[in-house]
């Protein structure tokens, strides 16, 4: 990155004037000189020019941010390793973010496996306590309950009314509670 003496001044003039007297037009200067350079850099380091720009754009606000408090002899060589650390530390938080998701991942995929083991664990105890019903108790109870057909599609099914199919489904349903408690 090469320094340009233009009537702007050198790069230590522009970081004077922009430390000392928060000076727009000298960090814009700064900024139009070093800014295709910094995103030729960047670029070849990321190979993405999205990510490039958003790094090189932050670098500058933080500079900016920092204006105060820089203390620069070679702006030059401060950008160029300004950026390589941007870059790496880009890098550092993408990996961080890709372990978080992956790790997430596991645990829902967990929680899926152990809510799935615990419904098939219900089904069968559900299953073996409808092994102590009536059999059109037990019937009226799989259909509303494993199958979840409606009342009404319980009694076109089994050709009884649907006040036949509350009073089976009812005094199932009791026997399993009953059932359930011991």
């Amino acid at each position: 990155m090469s320094k340009d003496h233009s009537n702007n001044g050198s790069d230590n003039e522009l970081l004077k004037r922009i430390s000392l007297y928060d000076d727009h037009a000298s960090f814009t200067a700064l900024y139009d000189r070093y800014w295709n350079k910094s995103l030729a850099i960047a670029y070849n380091l990321t190979k993405d020019k999205s990510i490039s720009k958003d790094i090189v754009q932050d670098l500058f606000i933080g500079l900016w941010n920092r204006r105060k408090n820089l203390e620069v002899t070679n702006f030059d060589a401060y950008l160029a390793t300004a950026l390589k650390f941007s870059v790496y530390s880009h890098f550092e938080k993408e990996r961080r973010r890709r372990v978080i998701r992956e790790e997430k991942l596991e645990v829902k995929e967990e929680a899926i496996l152990d809510d799935q083991i615990e419904s098939m664990f219900l089904n069968d105890y559900l299953l073996n306590l409808m092994e102590h019903l009536p059999e059109k108790c037990r019937l009226v109870v799989g259909y509303s309950r494993i199958d979840e057909m409606k009342n009404a599609e319980i009694a076109k099914t089994m050709n009884i009314s649907e006040k036949t199919v509350e009073g089976h489904l009812t005094k199932g349903l009791k026997i399993i509670r009953n059932k359930f408690r011991h």
